[in-house]
């Protein structure tokens, strides 16, 4: 089915095989062990190290209930009246939908699928750079791209990419995609890095995003078998990084356009603010950026950490 497809989800297979997703979790790690396949957010892709990179019809099947969390919380963010730019990816197609009913936003993107989320919001401007278009992924990328979105300055860019560790940061598979994001980061107060939990600990060839750049990580639940995952987030807020876990349960895994009144959410706490508060721009992130690290969050770490 990789083979076929390119990708496949865990819940898929699970269905054709007609077992659980735990017994199909552990085949596909037997079958990474041996070099057939490489896991990825949520399922498995064809090997490929450092510079393979899934398209968008791949990418749009794996763990759609995480990013549909996770833009229901970054939504949250987004304030009436605010400009802001908004990346390329399948998680960023999911935070458009729900940004649709913001008045009075302007969203500069390079993007057609997060363009086409908001082509039919009559109260959000929508803003498209130049560039060239990369099919794999529908993003306008290379000299154009980059030089519309120069002397352009906005209040957040909300960016994904295929792989984040506190080493590194954000980091994606594609030179000219890189090179789009860092001029999107450059263009913004705060960043914004959306990313499930799977792209946790992955480092990929070209960096876009450098950690100390990152304002805000809005992420999901790792699983208790995940230790790398829950390890590289304790990494990030030693860094400074503020950190939001959004519980993929809460979401409708239809992906709608609305955001639910509530979500569930777990918080990982912080060692303190790397920055201060940017004038003019924006609120610490309700569910985790304003408050005070005690006794309690630590003990969530540590329950991470040995999970």
């Amino acid at each position: 089915m990789v083979r076929a497809n390119g990708a496949v989800s865990l819940r898929e297979l699970a269905r054709v095989v007609q077992t659980s997703e735990v017994t199909v979790r552990r085949d596909v790690r037997a079958l990474e062990a041996e070099g057939l396949l490489d896991r990825r957010h949520g399922g498995a892709v064809l090997p490929g190290g450092f510079t393979r990179e899934s398209g968008f019809p791949q990418k749009s099947h794996l763990a759609t209930a995480e990013k549909t969390a996770i833009a229901d919380l970054a939504a949250g963010l987004v304030e009436e009246g605010e400009a802001i730019v908004v990346g390329a990816g399948t998680t960023t197609q999911e935070l458009a939908r729900r940004l649709a009913r913001v008045p009075g936003l302007t969203v500069v993107t390079n993007s057609l699928l997060v363009a086409q989320a908001l082509a039919h919001a009559n109260r959000v401007e929508v803003v498209m750079t130049g560039g060239t278009l990369r099919g794999s992924n529908y993003a306008l990328v290379g000299s154009g791209a980059e030089q519309s979105l120069q002397g352009l300055r906005v209040s957040r860019a909300f960016l994904s990419g295929s792989g984040l560790t506190a080493e590194r940061g954000l980091s994606t598979s594609n030179m000219l995609s890189a090179s789009v994001d860092r001029a999107l980061v450059q263009a913004a107060a705060e960043v914004v890095v959306l990313a499930d939990h799977s792209k946790l600990g992955t480092d990929t060839m070209f960096q876009t995003v450098p950690t100390d750049v990152i304002t805000r990580l809005v992420t999901d639940e790792p699983p208790a078998h995940d230790d790398r995952a829950a390890t590289e987030l304790q990494a990030l807020a030693d860094q400074g990084v503020q950190i939001a876990v959004a519980g993929a349960g809460a979401a409708s895994a239809g992906g709608g356009d609305s955001v639910p009144a509530r979500q569930s959410r777990r918080d990982v706490p912080l060692p303190g603010q790397r920055r201060g508060q940017l004038p003019g721009n924006g609120h610490p992130l309700r569910s985790a950026a304003s408050m005070d690290p005690g006794p309690e969050r630590s003990a969530r770490v540590a329950d991470l950490r040995r999970r």
